[in-house]
């Protein structure tokens, strides 16, 4: 169990025992603090990620039409080197940051911030990871150095160099698993990991501030009991604090998280549980030497922030920490002003 009141507590209510249709609902407990709440912008944004397995060959893309960074928006795909369908988007010229989404979302996840770096001045990229969004809907592959190589491959496909990468809790396993493994040679400038996943998230010996498995067999049997009905109570309770007293809640925004993960594949989503919960990323993020950039809301109520971004900047050579009191795991929907300028000046040192 957690023994701080400050960490978010999840509680697994027991299924209807006469009906073993009915999904395991989630309570989250609320921490100490609350927060006051901003309008909300647009965007919906998704937990976190990770898993440990093999470490995977780059895929290796197609030769389709290459977008290096055009002066109109476009998207298009790449095939891996099994075969999978990896759906992006590329927008503007200038220095590119790819970013990288939470599960079970997609690239739409960052629509506030693709359009404000866009009118900054960046190159602006985000894909679908494997089995989410418009992407292949895989079978196989649904771990985080698969995940890796499929960036790998985007990025020698569109010939990225100096690269800031972003990745959001699933998408900031992602981050740290790419530029510690691939982000050499001029590829990779800087980094950022907002409410991201790593070290790793699940209780163990060596984790014991962790979440207990418990906790993710329980995401597990509410996706497959009623994923439809599980990806409205994320949206719409704990991901962007709307579960919190005197929310600002949108329901575009609950609408628009649903949309997002109802577009993926339900395999791809389930294996992907594991990826986000139990990898372990403290090698690779020992391994990252470029400036990074750790941003966490100490309201997050999906990624506890002393088990997560408070250990990652111990492990970090070159890694600034800012923590963002009384904002959820979604703040950069529900607080993009702050987050993009905060991105903005990062970009700029």
């Amino acid at each position: 169990m957690m023994d701080s009141a400050a960490q978010p507590v999840y509680e697994f209510l027991q299924r209807d025992n006469k009906s073993r249709d009915k999904f395991m609902e989630i309570e989250m407990s609320q921490s100490i603090h609350q927060a006051t709440r901003r309008s909300v912008m647009a965007a919906g944004l998704g937990l976190a990620a990770a898993a440990a397995t093999p470490f995977a060959q780059p895929a290796q893309a197609s030769k389709k039409q290459s977008s290096k960074g055009k002066d109109t928006m476009s998207s298009s795909t790449i095939t891996t080197q099994d075969g999978t369908q990896i759906f992006y988007k590329d927008w503007g010229t200038g220095q590119p940051i790819v970013f990288h989404h939470g599960w079970p979302l997609s690239s739409d996840d960052w629509d506030a911030q693709m359009l404000f770096f866009l009118n900054q001045g960046y190159r602006v990229i985000a894909h679908d990871r494997r089995g989410h969004g418009r992407s292949s809907q895989t079978a196989t592959g649904n771990e985080m150095d698969t995940y890796a190589a499929d960036v790998a491959a985007l990025a020698e496909h569109l010939d990225l160099k100096g690269a800031i990468h972003v990745g959001h809790s699933t998408g900031g396993g992602e981050v740290a698993r790419y530029v510690a493994q691939y982000g050499g040679h001029g590829r990779v400038s800087k980094a950022v990991l907002i409410g991201a996943v790593p070290p790793i998230m699940v209780k163990s010996e060596k984790n014991p501030g962790g979440l207990p498995l418990e906790v993710f067999d329980g995401f597990r049997a509410a996706l497959v009991a009623n994923r439809a009905q599980f990806f409205r109570d994320i949206p719409a309770g704990p991901f962007y604090g709307f579960n919190r007293p005197g929310a600002a809640v949108s329901q575009g925004v609950i609408d628009n998280w649903w949309r997002q993960g109802m577009m993926g594949g339900a395999k791809a989503h389930y294996d992907c549980i594991k990826a986000f919960s139990e990898t372990d990323f403290t090698e690779d993020l020992k391994k990252i030497d470029v400036p990074t950039l750790v941003m966490h809301g100490d309201d997050d109520q999906i990624v506890p922030i002393a088990d997560s971004a408070e250990l990652s900047i111990k492990l970090l050579k070159n890694g600034t920490l800012k923590v963002y009191k009384g904002l959820p795991h979604g703040m950069a929907t529900t607080h993009a002003d702050v987050i993009n300028a905060d991105l903005l000046a990062f970009f700029k040192a």
